[in-house]
């Protein structure tokens, strides 16, 4: 692919880079590259790595880095190249800047000093997992990494219980399994899900089934490489309080605790721990 090298106007300029595959970058990444005063990235050697990859020079200019801790000095350098008349461009590690990545204080402060600020878009993972993981795509919401703690992640799930679109989430191998558990809990085990692994590299590959088979699979191993997890909306129909505890208050009559709340879970086909929140309000209302 060959680049171009024109005149930038001054300004921020965010670069899409690949996700996997460094041929999957746009020309008109590769001509801000070339063109632009000055370079900065999450990753100065992977930026460098690609760049030389596609033959584009550095031509005696450094590559800043900027990530999230590098603190503001590395931004108030940036914004006063781009006062100065420069032409600014920053790429992150892989994929889209400020998508679960760093580059959203820079478009801030970008935003709020007033000068032009535009994209090259690219290749994102969040796009890639929707077109290959066969769920709904007409609607869907990204929740970046879930909390790392147990309790925070079903908090965290329980809340996105009821949204009307396909869950995407980043998350790590290492972390998949329990993840994957705590989402069959909180959103009931027999939602559709996509585990999409390595998108674009040699090894890609996206598994299909349900929370719960999902949750096995990777409690048992877990995968290698970057994971997006796609999770189906919910279609249950909408269960009114006071049916739900009428249906409670007759399980409980010849049930434990334990086997009612099971029982009418499974009922209304309604996460366990929705229904023993129900019955525990029952109790404390004598």
């Amino acid at each position: 692919m060959k680049f171009q090298k024109t005149e930038l106007a001054p300004g921020l300029y965010f670069v899409g880079v690949p996700i996997g595959t460094a041929r999957d970058i746009t020309l008109r990444a590769l001509d801000v590259l070339a063109s632009a005063d000055v370079l900065a990235a999450e990753d100065t050697r992977s930026l460098r790595r690609l760049m030389e990859i596609h033959g584009v020079p550095l031509a005696g200019r450094q590559v800043l880095a900027l990530h999230d801790h590098s603190g503001q000095t590395v931004q108030e350098r940036l914004i006063a190249a781009i006062g100065e008349g420069k032409s600014v461009a920053y790429a992150s590690e892989a994929g889209m800047p400020l998508i679960a990545d760093p580059g959203f204080e820079l478009s801030r402060a970008a935003a709020q000093a007033g000068v032009m600020m535009t994209c090259a878009p690219g290749p994102s993972a969040v796009l890639t997992a929707l077109a290959l993981g066969g769920l709904p795509t007409d609607a869907f919401f990204f929740a970046g990494f879930l909390p790392n703690s147990k309790a925070a992640r079903l908090s965290a799930l329980e809340k996105l219980r009821d949204i009307p679109g396909t869950l995407v989430f980043y998350e790590s191998p290492k972390r998949l399994g329990a993840m994957l558990r705590d989402a069959a809990t909180a959103l009931g085990g027999q939602r559709q899900a996509a585990m999409c692994r390595e998108l674009t590299k040699k090894f890609e590959e996206i598994q299909r089934d349900t929370l719960e088979n999902l949750a096995e699979t990777y409690l048992a191993k877990a995968p290698k490489g970057e994971v997006v997890v796609l999770i189906d909306r919910g279609r249950l129909e909408s269960v009114k309080q006071v049916d739900l505890e009428a249906d409670l208050k007759r399980a409980l009559h010849d049930h434990s605790m334990r086997d009612a709340v099971d029982l009418v879970a499974k009922a209304h086909g309604l996460p366990r721990r929705q229904v023993y929140q129900a019955a525990l309000s029952l109790g404390n209302d004598g």
